[in-house]
């Protein structure tokens, strides 16, 4: 199979999405520092290029984050080339573990809440080449954590309360409020 690759911009301007036509991993994985990617050998590869900041799996694409000196124009290719490389010859995202179905826990509401982020969110938010976590729910207020190119972006902060937010609001009456744990 031959393996491409192409490029899409996220709403963080310091992330950029490599989609691959292959499916790289069931969930996501998220290594925000060099040394969090210790057990990835492909994150750790990416690591070792001295403008990578930041490494997010999921599906069939890997979002990296870039160091403030650095410049799409001159990085860009040179990461397509080594992502593409990567997964011809199947460099591991993680040590092998079982994946299963996710197991909502809580009250009614708690799972109910997770499984509309689930569905709903969690697609949206991957199409932006980042990833979104189910934390908490108190006394109306939904804690969750961003992760990926949504882990910093100036746009995050609405996606948060005009997304995320309103329609949780529509579809559970209890959540009054929705916000983002920081990382």
């Amino acid at each position: 199979m031959t393996i491409n690759v192409y490029t899409e911009q996220t709403p963080n301007p310091a992330t950029m999405k490599f989609m691959v036509n292959k499916l790289l991993i069931n969930g996501s994985e998220d290594f925000a520092t060099k040394e969090s990617a210790e057990h990835s050998p492909f994150a750790k590869e990416l690591f070792k290029f001295n403008f990578v900041s930041g490494v997010f799996f999921a599906s069939n694409f890997v979002t990296i984050t870039k160091t403030d000196d650095a410049e799409w124009a001159d990085i860009e290719a040179i990461l397509k080339e080594f992502v593409k490389g990567a997964v011809e010859s199947e460099l591991k995202i993680k040590e092998a573990t079982t994946e299963e179905a996710p197991a909502f826990e809580g009250s009614e509401t708690e799972i109910k809440i997770q499984q509309i982020l689930h569905d709903y969110v969690r697609p949206a938010v991957e199409q932006d080449g980042g990833a979104i976590t189910y934390k908490s729910f108190d006394e109306g207020v939904v804690t969750v954590e961003l992760r990926g190119s949504c882990s910093g972006c100036p746009s995050s902060t609405i996606t948060l309360k005009s997304g995320i937010q309103n329609l949780l609001q529509r579809m559970v009456p209890e959540v009054t409020e929705v916000v983002s744990e920081a990382l």
